[in-house]
């Protein structure tokens, strides 16, 4: 793995140095753009957009508009608005884990101490582990500030990105049923069909199957063959009844073991 940042988480007084990796990848295929008439690649490129001509990586550079134009920064510019979040994942405060909605949640990244941190690196992982606590920290990542939680993993500290109060979207605007707490018979069947589908979770069982399927039609493909689309099975319409619909559900599912 090729680490994305340096710096050094800093907790109370102590210092650890560490590298950031990025802990997941994409396991979707690598498709790419072509042009439907000869399959030629397409590529995307950076132009001026005054004289139309390509621009190379190392001719540019980052603006700010203002009313009286761009302001050119430089790479000192961002670790200048703020050096320690650049260098330094600083927790600010323990919270415990449960208290953060899932909605937060954005991205993980492992953090490897370098070699003399171990034993504070240690420390810490496993004071999370024991206490069961999450850290709150903030840095600078690519120009960008990040809210976001240390906790343990197995061996590992991860860095998981969370969002800030503003980057979520209320969905008052949204059309949707009242909350009720109303008991009724199908909110009993419902509650029972959940029971039933209730089994203890592991990662391990859930897989990407959408993306073997693709693959395997890719390679059909390449034989010749043509790909048929299987017509969608309509399990129920709206006009169903709900209770009945709970009973069948119920009735078609093996009941769970003692």
């Amino acid at each position: 793995m090729r680490s994305i940042w340096t710096g050094s988480i800093s907790f109370g007084l102590i210092n650890i140095p560490i590298k950031i990796f990025s802990a997941v990848q994409d396991s979707s295929l690598d498709l790419d753009m072509l042009n439907s008439k000869d399959h030629s690649n397409i590529k995307f490129k950076r132009v001026n957009e005054s004289t139309g001509k390509e621009v190379a990586n190392e001719n540019i550079v980052k603006g700010y508009k203002l009313d009286s134009g761009y302001v050119i920064l430089e790479d000192e510019d961002f670790e200048a608005a703020d050096a320690v979040k650049t260098k330094t994942i600083e927790i600010i405060n323990f919270v415990n884990e449960k208290e953060i909605d899932s909605i937060y949640y954005e991205h993980p990244y492992y953090l490897e101490p370098e070699k003399p941190a171990m034993k504070a690196y240690a420390l810490l992982r496993d004071a999370l582990q024991i206490s069961g606590k999450v850290g709150v920290t903030t840095f600078v990542l690519r120009n960008k500030e990040g809210l976001a939680i240390l906790k343990p993993y197995k061996n590992v500290i991860v860095l998981n990105r969370i969002r800030f109060s503003q980057e979520i979207k209320e969905p008052s605007e949204l059309n949707l049923p009242p909350v009720s707490n109303t008991k009724t018979k199908e909110m009993d069947m419902a509650n029972s069909l959940v029971e039933q589908l209730t089994e203890k979770f592991s990662i391990e069982n859930y897989k990407d199957t959408y993306t073997a399927k693709l693959l395997e039609i890719i390679k059909e493909k390449s034989k010749g063959k043509k790909t048929s689309v299987p017509k969608m099975k309509i399990v129920h319409t709206q006009s169903d009844n709900l209770m009945d619909m709970l009973k069948a559900s119920l009735s078609s599912k093996k009941s769970k073991p003692a």
